[in-house]
């Protein structure tokens, strides 16, 4: 066997190690929380050893951050594609939050990425990870309508960041009440929906 083909196949290993890792990892961080998930739990449920859990990180706050990542970028691809899909700046920006929204407040993503990160991560590692993911979108989109007059000329940052942190937010509210009814939980989400719509509506021009 050629030296090629082995790195190729130990790489290969390394990526299937690090995929159950980081599968485990969020589903266990999902149900539970950061504070009560151990390592052996997680390399438990992956079917890996201790060592391989090592060789790819080098610890429990390193695997967080790499589930983190991946949820928020997930997050970052909802809001990319649901913003691609509409004709209009103004409605890109319209569908790109609502899909924020709709994306990140699911239980799951909403304790991983909005609860436990920004404690897990601190608070600037957290928003570089978002500006990243989705926040760059916001911002690419607002910095769009400024251009073509839709939003009145003012900078950007400020603007996004204000935009961002009212969405977390909104989030937060609406994935912190597990034990709402279903009608109660589409209300909520409605109303929601009506709030950021009517709070985008007022920055036009």
């Amino acid at each position: 066997m050629s030296t090629e083909v082995v790195v190729g196949v130990r790489t290969e290993q390394r990526e299937r190690t690090r995929t159950a890792l980081l599968d485990a990892a969020e589903r266990l961080f999902a149900e539970q929380g950061y504070a009560a998930v151990g390592l052996p739990a997680v390399v438990a449920a992956a079917g890996v050893t201790k060592g391989a859990l090592y060789h790819q990180f080098d610890g429990k706050a390193a695997v967080f951050a790499a589930v983190l990542e991946r949820v928020q970028d997930r997050v970052g691809e909802r809001v990319a594609e649901a913003a691609d899909a509409e004709p209009g700046r103004w409605e890109q920006l319209l569908a790109g939050c609502l899909a924020f929204l709709d994306a990140s407040t699911g239980p799951a993503t909403a304790r991983i990425m909005l609860v436990d990160g920004p404690a897990v991560l601190g608070w600037q590692a957290w928003r570089e990870l978002d500006e990243r993911a989705s926040g760059r979108h916001l911002a690419e989109a607002l910095a769009g309508l400024i251009e073509v007059g839709e939003l009145a000329p003012q900078p950007v940052e400020p603007l996004a960041r204000l935009l961002s942190g009212a969405m977390n937010e909104l989030a937060v509210w609406l994935a912190g009440s597990a034990d709402r009814t279903d009608s109660a939980d589409s209300a909520d989400r409605a109303a929601a929906r009506a709030v950021l719509e009517r709070t985008l509506a007022g920055l036009r021009t």
